[in-house]
C-alpha cells in the first residue's frame, strides 16, 4: 500500500510504486489517497473526490497499480494503522508492504502507533531528494531487531512534489511532465489550485 494526500499525484508517486513492485516482486500497489491527512495540519486540500480522481487517472496505465478508497470511505483523520489493520481483515492471507518515501520514514515518530505499525506490516523505503536513505545502524538503533522488517529501496530520486507542482499551477506555469498527461488535463479542466 501507497498511502499519501496525492494532491495530485505525481510522477515520483508513480516511479515509488513501480520501484516498490519492481524491487519486492509485488503482485500489485494499492494507492489510497487520505481523506483528512493528519500531518497536513494548516494547508487546504482539494476535495476528496478530486484526488480519488485524479489518483484515478495517474494509475490508469498500469495493470499492477490499483485504487484503494479505504480511507475515503472512513470518517475522521486517516491513520496508518486503521487502514494496514483494516486490509490485513480484509487480506488475511496476503502479505503486505508499506510503501513510503525516505522522507515520511524521517517523520515516523509523529506518526499514530509507529512500533505497532512496523510490527504489523513490513515496510519498503523508497528515495526521495533531500531525505537520505539511513543506514541499518540507525535503523536498528530506534527499531532493534524489527528493523529487519525495512526493506530499502536504492534508485534515482525524482526531484518533484505536489507542492510545487500545485505552485506551478497556480503560478500559470506549465506542469507537463511532472503528472500524467489525464490528471494535467484534469487540472486545467477542473480549474485545480488556482484559487486562493
Amino acid at each position: 500500500m501507497l498511502g499519501g494526500t496525492f494532491d495530485p499525484p505525481h510522477i515520483g508517486h508513480l516511479w515509488l510504486g513501480a520501484l516498490a513492485a519492481g524491487a519486492l516482486d509485488l503482485d500489485r500497489v494499492l494507492f489510497m489517497p487520505a481523506a483528512q491527512p493528519p500531518h497536513k495540519g494548516g494547508r487546504l486540500i482539494s476535495r476528496a473526490a478530486d484526488r480519488l480522481l485524479m489518483t484515478r487517472l495517474a494509475i490508469i496505465g498500469n495493470p499492477a497499480f490499483e485504487l484503494s478508497g479505504l480511507e475515503m470511505e472512513r470518517p475522521g483523520p486517516s491513520y496508518t494503522i486503521d487502514s494496514v489493520i483494516e486490509l490485513k481483515r480484509l487480506h488475511p492471507d496476503t502479505e503486505l508492504f508499506l510503501v513510503m518515501a525516505a522522507d515520511s520514514l524521517d517523520q515516523i515518530d509523529t506518526w499514530r502507533e509507529p512500533d505497532r505499525l512496523l510490527d504489523e506490516i513490513r515496510w519498503a523505503v523508497g528515495p526521495r531528494p533531500g531525505s537520505a536513505l539511513p543506514d541499518r545502524s540507525r535503523l536498528e538503533e530506534r527499531f532493534g531487531e524489527r528493523a529487519s522488517r525495512i526493506q530499502l529501496l536504492e534508485a534515482p530520486a525524482l526531484d518533484v512534489s505536489s507542492t510545487e507542482i500545485r505552485r506551478r499551477v497556480a503560478a500559470g506555469h506549465t506542469i507537463r511532465y511532472l503528472v500524467p498527461r489525464d490528471v494535467e488535463e484534469m487540472i486545467i479542466e477542473r480549474e485545480l489550485y488556482r484559487r486562493g
